[in-house]
């Protein structure tokens, strides 16, 4: 079912997801959330070339912020066996639940919407 928000309830919702990210020690940047929900949300194969492709950047970009996100456990790379050139990225349980809790705060969040 659509949900219907004016546009100052939308900026709002941003805003305080985004406070709260920044709180809790995830201060993960625009491009970062970006591809680990374009990893998490889209079926998969994942790789750096096509991630760079759907996000308008180039490979070195992709793969800094995937450096960052390896750190974090978010995601893993490893070599695409058919084709060596190809660094294929993989779900981790704690991207998982990083992406879920990331739903979970929205949805409660969106509760707490002035109307």
């Amino acid at each position: 079912m659509p949900v219907e928000l004016r546009a100052f309830q939308a900026l709002k919702l941003w805003h305080d997801v985004h406070l709260d990210l920044v709180r809790e020690g995830s201060d993960l940047s625009a491009r970062q959330v970006a591809i680990l929900l374009t990893i998490y949300l889209e079926p998969p194969p994942h790789t750096v070339r096509g991630l760079a492709r759907k996000l308008g950047v180039t490979k070195p970009v992709v793969t800094r912020a995937l450096d960052t996100m390896g750190k974090l456990d978010l995601v893993s790379r490893r070599r695409d066996e058919a084709d060596r050139r190809n660094v294929v990225i993989q779900r981790t349980v704690a991207g998982a639940l990083a992406v879920e809790r990331l739903g979970d705060l929205i949805m409660a969040r969106a509760k707490e919407l002035p109307r």
